[in-house]
């Protein structure tokens, strides 16, 4: 069985694969995923050494979890995140969200990050997953981005307060090791610092090969607290691994126009830009997990080739001379 390595959450003990799983497109995320193909997917991450997985019960409403929980049920070698801040209620959604989760289990989300709604969401978790732990809770989807900027207040101050209680305590009683945010928007996680001790940020997209703006503000911050990074969404929705949308909807015309920038360099390096996409993050030291999101085992096994594909220092200097990523971004070995 191949060994990936690892690195440290925050300053907890808790080691994760520096390849991690995404479970939330293998749900069905606009996309209909047979069960045998997430069964599949999460069987061939397992198989060749990935021990840290990520799910919610957004994915799906519960279907991720469910399929999570049956393939780690019978194992201890696993780091698992899942993440709280939205119950799940019986009765299929009512509205547009229904549409986003082909396939999904019959119950709609409720937005909850009071203590309450947070211990509720821990348990709940555990149950549909049939699992005697989880090892790191996740406020999920806070921010201006998910919310607007009224509705974000409120669910802001639930979540440092309310919330943040919740996941401290159950910290504190050794319930789960680390606790943190899963997040698209990096200003959120800026202002949680203000308001506790997070053991790691679960930031998808916002630091990848096409764009490095937490360099100059979350990733300072982050170091001097002890917080490490989980990087979701390498390919930024799907632009960095041959699609045309980035941040989860068509990508602009500038922003193709870098990627395809990037792509000329890597391909004159003989280098699939998926796979210097994959590799980028792992260059800074703070981030912990990679963590891509297959829907197959194809998926899944292609993800394996690239991750482990050898990448000359030259492809990283090249961009980096050509303008294409942050002159002060740390470079994978």
């Amino acid at each position: 069985m191949t060994e990936l390595a690892t690195r440290t959450i925050g300053n907890t003990s808790l080691q994760v694969s520096e390849l991690g799983l995404g479970c939330a497109a293998m749900a069905g995320n606009h996309q209909p995923n047979s069960d045998d193909n997430m069964a599949a997917a999460i069987d061939e991450a397992l198989q060749h050494g990935v021990r840290y997985l990520d799910t919610a019960p957004f994915y799906g409403f519960g279907r991720s979890e469910h399929f999570v929980g049956n393939a780690l049920r019978h194992r201890g070698d696993y780091v698992l995140s899942t993440k709280a801040g939205r119950r799940l209620a019986p009765g299929l959604p009512q509205d547009s969200s229904a549409a986003e989760w082909p396939g999904s289990f019959p119950f709609h989300q409720v937005y909850d990050y009071s203590y309450d709604g947070v211990m509720r969401s821990y348990e709940d978790s555990s149950q549909r997953m049939g699992l005697d732990r989880i090892d790191i809770l996740l406020l999920h989807d806070i921010g201006v981005m998910q919310h607007g900027e009224q509705l974000n207040r409120r669910y802001f101050a639930d979540a440092m307060s309310g919330g943040y209680k919740a996941l401290d305590e159950l910290r504190a009683n050794g319930d789960i090791k680390a606790i943190g945010l899963g997040v698209n928007e990096r200003e959120v996680c800026l202002e949680a610092l203000d308001h506790g001790h997070w053991d790691a940020f679960l930031l998808a997209g916002r630091y990848t090969l096409l764009e490095q703006e937490p360099l100059d503000d979350l990733f300072p911050a982050c170091a001097a607290a002890g917080t490490s990074i989980i990087l979701g969404g390498p390919f930024n929705s799907g632009i960095l691994a041959g699609g045309d949308t980035w941040n989860y909807a068509r990508a602009p015309n500038d922003v193709m126009q870098k990627v395809g920038r990037i792509r000329e360099i890597c391909e004159s390096h003989a280098i699939p830009l998926p796979a210097a996409a994959l590799q980028f993050p792992l260059g800074s030291s703070l981030v912990s997990s990679v963590i891509p999101g297959p829907r197959t085992r194809g998926d899944m096994q292609e993800i394996l080739q690239w991750f482990n594909l050898e990448i000359p220092s030259s492809l990283w200097s090249d961009l980096q001379e050509a303008g294409l990523i942050h002159a002060d971004a740390p470079l994978p070995d």
